[in-house]
């Protein structure tokens, strides 16, 4: 069994080109032998764990984080990053490409087209691979809708290049948001009862239907139906005794489990360990050796990126915030006579004198139910109630009662919001799509200061390359001068 398990992965992650997509192209002997029954269903559903985690170990950052405004150069700078930080992303832009996320759609659809067929000996495990399926593919295109507005809607798995569809045009995002909203409530209706996590769960799946509700609701106008649902879902979270904030911040970053985490991607010695966060610590070769590790974290890559000065100072205002020591420090090498800084989130482990990067990225926690809960008592008119979310996370951080105490107006406490998010999950790939969520984008960004009326100047262009290969898709409007 274990032989046909290895077997099974490794079909699903064989690649090759359709289309203009470059989807995941399952030989057509792999796939009618691989689809017999319940444990082949369950390879299929961890190898697509495997490709969910590689399509987002760099894009998460790059897509979530870095066009804030709060990133620029780190010991060192690449052209290609500078365009994202500074919002003039070109049509040949490496991330400009949708391709590793459609390859993990395919995954997901052929998982949603195959597994009915299969004869199970527990309907709860059939339940869990299709909900997880179902998660997998609105995951990535919550993301896509987000990224590129309109893009190609594909529901059914490729396995033959000689398949129809393989040129499709660009969706409406309207249609997208709608498919998203579908597949999230049929993984939430089925999945099983349980606490995991590294795949979906019942709290996860609420997670990500609060945040697209948010979305909907907020950024897409879609009215009061998206709050309301988005508010059920976090209080379902919120009342859940499997969660809760953990007392000491560090300690949700030291990849040992604990109540803060709802869902991550699990990053493994040996297994998966490549991820944008390695390019946040100091290369070894650029520190005296007695300060490799002690006190500087360092490793085998170039630091590309870092916070810029304005957001370090921010980070630092507050003397007794615990998080901005987790989230990075600073130290004088007086024999090399300079300062060196690092991010301490995700910088992995020290191990026989080499930097192993498996520390997981987490996705959804805690923290982020408690401030999207103080996000939709402020749509909601209650000020006092989404101070009092405001308040349990300032209480942990600052460790002060009633932190947010003065507050007194919706300006006052939507900036309250702002700001502990910024605190809070700086350098974990969301403050991007905090800041169009909370209207903010246009102030906290000054590159993108008085850019509002250009079309289309928060999402990405297509790929060019894409557009050569496939005649149907159009280039977005504004990027196609």
């Amino acid at each position: 069994m274990k032989t046909k398990l290895i077997f099974i992965i490794v079909a699903l992650s064989f690649m090759s080109c359709i289309g203009d997509l470059d989807v995941t192209n399952k030989s057509a002997v792999s796939s009618k032998s691989m689809w017999k029954e319940e444990g082949d269903a369950k390879a299929a559903m961890y190898g697509l764990y495997n490709q969910f985690r590689s399509t987002f170990s760099y894009g998460y950052f790059t897509w979530g984080e870095y066009r804030t405004g709060l990133w620029g150069d780190g010991l060192t700078g690449q052209t290609s990053r500078d365009q994202v930080y500074q919002n003039q992303i070109p049509t040949n832009h490496y991330f400009s490409d949708w391709t590793e996320l459609y390859t993990t759609i395919n995954d997901a659809n052929l998982i949603i087209k195959k597994v009915p067929i299969i004869h199970f000996n527990s309907e709860n495990t059939k339940n869990e691979v299709l909900s997880n399926a179902y998660f997998v593919r609105a995951f990535c295109y919550y993301w896509i809708g987000r990224i590129w507005g309109d893009a190609p809607l594909l529901l059914e798995g490729y396995e033959s290049d000689s398949q129809e569809g393989l040129y499709p045009q660009r969706t409406s995002a309207e249609r997208i948001f709608e498919q998203i909203g579908n597949d999230i409530d049929k993984a939430y209706k089925i999945i099983p009862d349980g606490i995991v996590k590294n795949r979906a769960s019942k709290a996860s799946i609420a997670m990500l239907k609060a945040d697209y509700d948010l979305w909907m609701y907020k950024v897409r106008k879609s009215g009061d139906n998206y709050l309301q649902d988005a508010n059920e879902k976090i209080q379902s979270v919120l009342t859940n005794p499997a969660y809760g904030l953990e007392n000491n911040y560090a300690d949700i970053f030291n990849d040992q489990p604990n109540k803060e985490v709802i869902f991550e991607w699990t990053f493994v010695q040996g297994e998966f360990t490549s991820s944008e966060t390695e390019n946040y610590l100091v290369p070894s070769q650029y520190v005296t050796t007695k300060y490799i590790n002690n006190p500087i974290q360092t490793g085998s890559h170039q630091q590309w990126c870092f916070f810029t000065p304005s957001f370090k100072s921010f980070l630092t205002a507050i003397q007794a915030d615990q998080r901005s020591k987790m989230t990075f420090s600073t130290f004088y090498d007086p024999d090399k006579e300079q300062t060196f800084q690092w991010i301490n989130k995700f910088k992995g482990h020290w191990i026989n004198n080499t930097r192993v990067f498996d520390s997981n990225i987490l996705v959804y926690r805690y923290a982020d139910a408690v401030l999207f809960d103080a996000e939709i008592k402020l749509a909601k008119n209650n000020l006092q109630g989404a101070i009092n979310a405001l308040n349990q996370i300032a209480n942990r951080a600052y460790g002060i009662d009633n932190f947010y105490s003065n507050l007194t107006t919706f300006e006052d406490v939507k900036k309250a919001i702002v700001n502990e998010r910024k605190k809070e999950f700086a350098a974990e790939g969301k403050l991007w799509w905090d800041f169009i969520r909370l209207g903010v984008v246009f102030e906290e960004n000054p590159y993108l200061a008085g850019r509002q009326h250009e079309t289309n100047v928060l999402l990405w262009p297509v790929s060019q390359n894409s557009i050569n290969k496939n005649p149907e898709l159009k280039q977005t409007e504004g990027f196609n001068k």
